[in-house]
């Protein structure tokens, strides 16, 4: 029996179909705390975003009057605004595109900000709610990324 013969016995159920090449995604439960942390990472891309412009309208004087211009204020609080209006919009863009080192980013603005808010009080007025908020958002990280990553086998 030639080679070619025996090539024409192979069944076709193993060769490529079409549906598996298809642009519909199946939604399963099987991930659905990924989707979710996907869905909690966007809305932190948003809000970063939001942290970040703002940051850079009080670099630029867009908002604020003359006594809060960049100009008159600390040095230290100066840092700490060009600081988080640059590593706001990194995360943002991590965030959104949903990748680790976006989180790492993220995770790094977070803790950043409740330590600035916590140690330097004088920087940013230590607004307990804000390290509130910025615990609360940290948690349900962990838990969605813990949720999520109990989805997949290792």
């Amino acid at each position: 029996m030639s080679e070619t013969s025996s090539r024409e016995q192979i069944p076709r159920d193993n060769a490529m179909s079409v549906a598996g090449i298809s642009s519909v995604r199946t939604e399963t439960v099987e991930n659905l705390w990924t989707r979710r942390l996907v869905l909690f990472l966007r809305i932190m891309a948003a809000l970063s975003l939001a942290a970040g412009l703002y940051h850079w309208a009080q670099v630029t004087g867009f908002i604020g009057g003359e006594d809060d211009a960049f100009e008159n204020q600390t040095v230290a609080w100066q840092a700490a605004t060009v600081y988080f209006a640059v590593i706001d919009l990194v995360a943002a863009v991590g965030l959104w595109l949903a990748t680790p080192w976006g989180a790492v980013v993220w995770l790094t603005t977070v803790v950043s900000m409740a330590v600035v808010e916590l140690m330097f009080p004088a920087i940013y007025g230590g607004n307990l709610a804000v390290v509130g908020l910025e615990t609360a958002m940290l948690t349900a990280y962990l838990a969605l990324a813990w949720m999520a990553s109990r989805e997949r086998p290792p």
